[in-house]
């Protein structure tokens, strides 16, 4: 007889919000699953636990239309029957930025608080793949234990289903792999032919990888109602399986059991990617590309913009509005789950993901605005208008600079606070309905019309504060001249850039000499995946923008040089003529190269008309670094990555569930380097690279990528069934008009030393702009206090360690700071300073809880780990 295992039998669900069906269609069954669930703990003692999916989007969805049962689900919290959290929902962890998981982690614990104590478990049984710094943010929130389903194999280092995990910082946690997923023990037949017919093989799987012999069987699927006679189905399994012992317990008992035998578990690190023995999607980063792009966008005016905003106009002593903010984050949170960021939906779900990213970005466009009117309304009384600029960054920047300002004159001029003229460039000019600036102006017949001027100029901003220009109107101001690049396409001091006569261009770094040739090439092939997976034809025909005639038109502004590159590329209309090599499709394409003055990124937005399915879009960028590693930012660090997995070559004999494609995601930047010379990608959204050549190696940046069904079976790539189902999914064809965007940014030594991460943040962080003028179409009533008319919070170094979060903290007065090394390989020092302003300092978990062992100090500064992120509460000395 076998060694004995004990199984421990844990009721739950997994609850998708939306997928191939709506968020409604789910609620309905979360409303009739919920009274099942809760009548049943109510009234047997032995049915022990219920585990509510780790998220608490699930309760506030049931809340929603049931709100008399909270203190039904209260008791059955407090008694630790019902389990819940610590999510607010189950999270992608490749896609969505840390402060994103952070959040999640933060209100979802924060929503179980007001029931009882949440699961301390980073519970992911189905996100596609894990970061290598989920250990890290979970040690941020007190967990300890993680257990997740897909991404692992035996190359990662054992091939045991537990071990303990480690992020790069050295954060720990004890994880337990469900191996053959979270739905094993789902529907359990009651007679014996039934139950060995489903579990014979299962159980010879689950001990052979357990070195605990603890084993997992989980009771439970998407959707599923909680399976009445699981007390016959567990007596028919001890009849049996006399040899095992079959327990309902909670997943902390098999913790306990892990934790026991701590000395045995092998220690593993790094992100876990690997699709042998479940599919984790490698390529899903660039399905409905329009969603992708739309998520970084909003995650970056979050984070980067509003947060540390509102906590400015906290400091100067205005409402910082958590509930707002709440509402806004939950929005997109929502769109975090595993399949709506993931965007493998039908049509009607990504309209409804779609509607959420637009409200929460306009909560965010509105709320940045209110902020910086509060801020500017309250300034000491001028005659002039006011053009005030806010630098979001925790260093003073050089930037140059296009806003809009409004006024009632033909001319004006810009006026510094010591009275100095202010040069500017006019790049558009048009008269407006002064109905669109204040309706009451017209409605007491006053019919002079408004100008508004498009300007450009530049100017050095204070760290994370502002500085306020004056408009004096009437007047003649002091115009830039527009910026000349005689024997050059674009050339700056950093910068001269040549065209190809392929449409192609030619960077020359003036500094280093590395040259980089046929830049910004369109390649576009076949796509015969789903939205789950990129693949190609199996008889792949690639075309190239360099095929194709281009127009070209330069614009130089005052402090800017633009090349606008459009060409029209005939491609197949679909897969069926790519194989007869037809051209009847099309794709329009646009590209609008940037070179300020002074900068040393080459800024550039591409504006696709795409009129054809099945394929995909990519921008390659070619480098002359001979090179076999790529390096990426991750959460709160980042991740090197062979340009090549090897098991490529082998995967289809191995048994793979997927090809391992070196498909690989970014947050905001990648960097390829040789020697000391580098460059580095930025990107907004477009979160989907691979690094291609046999020996000099080029960036190839997804731009789009365009299928017609949720899932579909026999893929190049992925053979065997259809990932999901087989369901029309015309929309993610992505016709129509795509805009994104990134940038160039060349380095030399290490990317910590060049202040590459700090340097991605700044170009995601565009200086925000308010003009005040006497008219507003809303009235607010002012402060009884003033002001000042420039300000600087604080102040960190342009190098190093890297702010991740500004804002106030969520249950006192005081400032959360949150900085991170974003080197893997060496630590760094830094300090954080606020002016002259004294401050005391303790440091906290992510959740804001002050550590026990931190005391409070005056100031930030301190060493920072490889990857590792510390977070301070701030308050006045």
């Amino acid at each position: 007889m076998k060694a004995l295992s004990r199984v421990h039998i844990t009721p739950h669900m997994h609850w998708d919000r939306e997928w191939y069906f709506t968020t409604e269609e789910s609620r309905i069954l979360l409303v009739n699953n919920m009274e099942e669930i809760l009548t049943r703990l109510e009234q047997d003692a032995e049915y022990k636990y219920y585990v509510l999916d780790g998220q608490t989007a699930v309760l506030e969805d049931y809340f929603a239309v049931k709100p008399e049962n909270r203190e039904r689900v209260r008791a059955l919290v407090q008694a630790g029957r019902l389990i819940i959290g610590p999510w607010y929902t189950q999270t992608d962890t490749t896609i969505v930025s840390g402060e994103s998981i952070v959040r999640n982690l933060m209100y979802g614990m924060r929503d179980c608080m007001a029931f009882g104590e949440p699961m301390k478990i980073g519970y992911l049984p189905d996100s596609f793949g894990m970061s290598g710094q989920l250990p890290h943010i979970y040690n941020g929130f007190g967990i300890r234990r993680a257990m997740f389903w897909r991404g692992c194999s035996e190359r990662h280092g054992t091939d045991k289903t537990e071990f303990l995990w480690q992020s790069n910082d050295g954060s720990e946690v004890a994880a337990q792999v469900l191996p053959l997923g979270y739905a094993i023990g789902k529907y359990l037949p009651e007679d014996e032919a039934g139950l060995r017919k489903r579990l014979d093989s299962y159980f010879d799987v689950l001990e052979k990888a357990s070195l605990t012999q603890e084993i997992l069987l989980p009771n439970g699927h998407d959707q599923m109602p909680l399976q009445q006679n699981i007390f016959a189905v567990m007596d028919k399994l001890r009849e049996i399986y006399p040899q095992r012992r079959f327990v309902m317990s909670r997943f902390e008992e098999v913790f306990e059991q892990i934790e026991a035998q701590r000395e045995q578990l092998a220690t593993l690190t790094g992100e876990f990617i690997d699709g042998k023995y479940m599919r984790v999607h490698r390529t899903i980063g660039s399905t409905r590309m329009d969603i992708k792009i739309a998520h970084g966008r909003i995650e970056n005016k979050i984070v980067n913009l509003l947060e540390p905003l509102a906590t400015i106009a906290w400091k100067l002593g205005f409402e910082y509005h958590h509930g707002l903010l709440e509402k806004m984050w939950k929005e997109i949170l929502k769109n975090h789950a595993h399949d709506s960021i993931g965007c493998c939906c039908s049509d009607k779900v990504h309209r409804e993901i779609v509607a959420r990213f637009e409200l929460a970005e306009d909560m965010a466009d509105n709320l940045i605005r209110f902020y910086m009117r509060k801020i500017v309304d309250n300034m000491p009384q001028s005659d002039h208008d006011k053009l005030v600029m806010f630098n979001l960054m925790p260093w003073p920047r050089e930037e140059v600079i296009n806003t809009t300002v409004r006024l009632r004159a033909s001319q004006f001029r810009l006026l510094d606070d010591k009275g100095n003229e202010i040069p500017f460039f006019i790049r558009h000019a048009r008269e407006i309905d002064p109905g669109l600036i204040d309706r009451q102006i017209v409605h007491y017949g006053n019919y002079e019309p408004f100008m508004e001027f498009d300007i450009q100029l530049s100017q050095i901003l204070p760290s994370m504060g502002y500085r306020t220009l004056y408009i004096e109107p009437h007047k003649a101001g002091r115009l830039q001249l527009a910026t000349t690049s005689p024997d050059a396409l674009l050339e700056n001091a950093f910068w001269q850039i040549t065209l190809n006569s392929d449409g192609t261009l030619r960077l020359r770094d003036k500094e280093s000499g590395v040259i980089y040739d046929r830049v910004l090439e369109i390649e576009e092939g076949s796509d015969d995946g789903d939205e789950y997976d990129y693949s190609p034809a199996r008889e792949e025909w690639l075309l190239s923008s360099a095929q194709c005639q281009h127009e070209v038109d330069v614009i130089h502004e005052g402090w800017q040089s633009r090349a606008l590159i459009r060409c029209r590329m005939a491609v197949p209309l679909n897969l069926a003529e790519r194989a007869a090599r037809q051209r009847s499709g099309s794709l329009g394409i646009e590209m609008e190269v940037t070179l300020s003055r002074h900068s040393r990124r080459i800024e550039v937005a591409v504006r696709l008309d795409n009129q054809a399915d099945d394929h995909r879009v990519r921008v390659l960028i070619p480098t002359p670094f001979v090179t076999d590693h790529v390096l990426a930012d991750t959460q709160f660090g980042t991740q090197t990555r062979p340009v090549r997995d090897e098991a490529m070559t082998s995967w289809q004999e191995e048994g793979w569930k997927e090809a391992p494609v070196p498909v690989w995601n970014l947050l905001s930047y990648a960097t390829l380097q040789e020697g000391r010379n580098g460059l580095a990608l930025f990107s907004e959204g477009l979160r989907e690279f691979e690094v291609v050549g046999e020996r000099q190696k080029s960036f190839a940046l997804t731009l789009l990528r365009g299928v017609g069904l949720l899932g579909k079976e026999e893929l190049l790539l992925r053979p065997g069934r259809p990932s999901g189902i087989k369901m029309p999914v015309p929309d993610s064809q992505v016709r129509g008009l795509l805009h994104c965007r990134f940038s160039l940014f060349s380095f030399s030594g290490s990317p910590l030393n060049a202040g590459v991460a700090q340097q991605a943040r700044a170009w995601l962080t565009p200086v925000q702009c308010y003009n005040k003028i006497p008219w507003d179409a809303m009235k607010l009533n002012k402060a009884t206090f003033i002001t000042p008319q420039s300000f600087s919070l604080l102040a960190v170094p342009p190098v190093g360690c890297v702010l991740s979060t500004l804002k106030k903290a969520e249950d006192r007065d005081e400032i959360i700071v949150r900085l991170f090394n974003p080197s893997e390989t060496v630590s760094c020092d830094t300090t954080l300073s606020f002016g002259n302003e004294t401050v005391r300092c303790h440091e906290t978990g992510m959740d804001e809880v002050p550590l026990e062992e931190s005391e409070a100090g005056e100031g930030i500064a301190g060493t920072f780990r490889p990857c590792q992120s510390r977070t301070f509460s701030v308050k006045r000395g």
